[in-house]
């Protein structure tokens, strides 16, 4: 992304902002409530059109303006409130308004379905969950999060943005959900966090790109940057290299 601006009314929301996120890389954005940094996620997710600047997927320029277009560049986004259905199961979930259906009876092919989804979850490590069949009600929040990140990475994703995936977690589960961000960067995938825990996020980010006031302002090396200074640039206490 270059140079993207965005407003609403008399709200400057994001003024000449430049993002980046390469393959096999986990960049985390951080800022204070009022940063920017819902508004900028929602100008890749195409929620939101930007006033002004370019987007750039895989060396070309690209247009998205709608969430359908971001979804067929391979760019998935889990929210915060992860956008599942309790009362249907795991695999229901996962396939939900892209279900698989059998050539002779129109009827949801269920077995293909279940493979589908056990054989994303075994790429991605994930073994907390007893049973795909589980509806989702009753699954703990460790679980959930789980099961909307393999959603998001089953069609051929190639970015994946998440947001606040630790939120009103447990220590066990947060540690989970790390360990499963790692794993999208080890299978090749760009991975964009928000958060506002930067302990948790310098241990996963390779890059961490603060916003403040709705322009970027630092950026830092996740593996060599001091807790102290990520806090100074959100805030505004010290200047630092954008």
């Amino acid at each position: 992304m270059r140079g993207i601006s965005k407003r609403f009314g008399a709200v400057q929301a994001l003024t000449d902002v430049d993002f980046e996120v390469f393959p096999a890389e986990i960049v985390a954005l951080v800022g204070d409530n009022g940063a920017g940094k819902s508004t900028l996620i929602k100008c890749i997710a195409g929620t939101h059109a930007p006033d002004e600047g370019t987007i750039s997927f895989e060396g070309r320029e690209v247009k998205i303006t709608t969430p359908a277009d971001a979804t067929r560049l391979g760019i998935e986004t889990v929210y915060q409130d992860l956008a599942l259905c309790d009362n249907l199961d795991v695999v229901q979930n996962m396939f939900l308004g892209r279900e698989r259906l059998t050539r002779i009876a129109r009827r949801f092919s269920e077995i293909e379905m279940e493979c589908q989804a056990l054989d994303v979850m075994a790429g991605l490590h994930v073994t907390t969950i007893g049973s795909v069949r589980q509806k989702v009600a009753q699954l703990s929040g460790g679980q959930r999060q789980s099961v909307a990140i393999s959603k998001a990475v089953m069609w051929n994703s190639k970015v994946v943005i998440l947001d606040e995936p630790t939120a009103a977690l447990g220590v066990e589960q947060t540690e989970q959900v790390l360990a499963l961000i790692r794993r999208l960067r080890e299978q090749g995938l760009g991975v964009v966090v928000i958060s506002h825990n930067i302990v948790e996020l310098l241990s996963v980010a390779d890059r961490i790109i603060v916003l403040r006031l709705g322009r970027r302002v630092a950026t830092f090396n996740g593996h060599e940057v001091a807790p102290d200074d990520v806090v100074a640039a959100i805030t505004g206490a010290r200047q630092f290299t954008v």
